[in-house]
């Protein structure tokens, strides 16, 4: 079952036509009777598999394609070309078999009402999937003891923390009980102690039911809590699919050396053992090529009074930004 592929991307793209528009009275007059348009790919022939159980980390910049891939996928919106299959269903065709297979859940959207307390909302989200009130029941009390809301539900959503109500939107997303989910941005302004209990959640899931996760994410310890496989997208074109540690190998060829000397040192002097990231007093981050570390190191304990030292490899959030810069690259 872990090797049947379950989500399958080949030659996907999406073309958008926009209006041009010149400023002024002309410009509106122009605008209305000779209208002009330019072409924008978000998605360019982005090609991947995706096996039953995997959870895969989406990563890019804003504007790079990774909503718009996941509203394809979920079948919101039509791809101009290529080819998308998800649970063995084509998407756009948003059949019923295959509506009751997905889930797409965004950050910066809600489903629930305002005004309502959540367990109404579930109730209809229940009759909509023609869920038992015993299926029901069973299926609340086990998300919300996972999701630790069970004494919230009754409680209007307006009235609810951010971090509860997105709880409660995941509750409701996944209440028909997905094997597959695409995640936008699920922890988007939570505080550190909500997003945690959010990815415990998700990986107690994705273990309780094997569901496939897709997941986008600007915070990169989502991806390192939750992702053995990362996908990075930029303008459009899928740039890097492979696991995180490789990730990190490819685009990070160097490692950083932590200095807390005795005394602040000139930029001048400190700058002979190698890239400087930063200097606040005595603490100096180098920036070093792995192969000339041994030599970085030697040297820099030769030369300088160094009260402590160490060697890390730089944060994830730098090494993909290191991605974005490099472009497209094989």
């Amino acid at each position: 079952m872990r090797d049947q592929i379950v989500v399958e991307a080949e030659g996907l793209s999406k073309v958008y036509s926009v209006a041009l528009k010149e400023p002024g009275f002309r410009g509106t007059l122009r605008h209305l009777f000779r209208r002009q348009y330019r072409l924008i790919e978000a998605v360019q022939k982005v090609s991947f598999q995706i096996r039953a159980g995997e959870v895969v980390g989406f990563l890019g910049p804003n504007g790079a394609g990774k909503t718009t891939t996941l509203k394809m996928l979920s079948g919101l919106i039509h791809p101009s070309a290529g080819r998308v299959c998800v649970a063995g269903q084509v998407p756009f065709r948003r059949e019923t078999s295959f509506l009751q297979k997905i889930t797409l859940v965004m950050g910066q959207k809600q489903q629930l009402l305002w005004d309502l307390p959540a367990l109404d909302s579930l109730k209809i989200n229940a009759a909509v999937y023609e869920i038992s009130d015993v299926e029901f029941r069973y299926r609340v009390g086990e998300l919300s003891e996972m999701l630790s809301l069970q004494d919230k539900l009754n409680q209007p959503i307006r009235k609810l923390s951010l971090g509860e109500r997105m709880k409660a939107e995941l509750l409701a997303a996944l209440l028909h009980r997905p094997s597959v989910l695409f995640l936008d941005e699920p922890t988007l302004g939570l505080d550190v102690n909500a997003q945690v209990s959010v990815r415990d959640f998700l990986r107690e899931y994705n273990q309780c039911y094997g569901a496939t996760v897709l997941l986008t994410s600007h915070y990169m310890a989502d991806i390192t809590a939750l992702c053995q496989r990362v996908m990075v997208i930029d303008a459009g074109q899928l740039i890097y699919d492979g696991s995180l540690e490789g990730l990190l190998d490819r685009f990070a060829p160097y490692r950083e050396i932590k200095l807390e000397l005795a005394a602040p040192q000139p930029r001048e002097i400190l700058q002979a053992y190698g890239e400087i990231e930063s200097i606040e007093g005595p603490s100096v981050r180098f920036c070093v090529r792995r192969e000339k570390m041994t030599q970085a190191v030697s040297h820099i304990l030769a030369n300088l009074d160094v009260l402590d030292l160490s060697v890390t490899d730089p944060p994830i959030e730098e090494v993909i930004g290191r991605v974005f810069k490099a472009g497209n690259v094989s």
